[in-house]
């Protein structure tokens, strides 16, 4: 796929492909012979699961460091365990926090229901 299909089908910008690129946030993607990037199904695995992460507000540098360990030879799989789990957290953090803030909005809507009722 070119950057372009790849840009429409994951909704980024082929500007914002190059810079995952660039920065390590996914694995370099294969190029033709002419030098234009070729997505192929690996690629394109790799777009969706870091558009995901960011969606979900996981650290650009815990990713990076996720796709450098991943790419390695020999895996260190525990690290990759502790990167994920950690991130894990922080989202379960992020979501209670959430969570109550949705608790505390939806009681000042009950409240200033019941005074334009009146």
């Amino acid at each position: 796929m070119t950057i372009g299909e790849v840009s429409e089908k994951y909704n980024l910008s082929a500007d914002t492909l190059r810079y995952y690129e660039r920065i390590g946030l996914i694995p370099r993607v294969p190029r033709k012979k002419n030098g234009i990037r070729d997505y192929d199904e690996k690629s394109c695995q790799w777009v969706e699961f870091v558009k995901c992460m960011r969606a979900a507000g996981v650290q650009i540098e815990a990713l990076i460091e996720f796709v450098e360990l991943k790419q390695k030879e020999n895996v260190n799989y525990e690290r990759l365990m502790e990167i994920l789990t950690d991130q894990r957290k922080k989202l379960i953090a992020k979501k209670e926090y959430l969570d109550e803030t949705i608790k505390r909005l939806d009681y000042k809507i009950e409240i200033f229901g019941k005074k334009l009722q009146k």
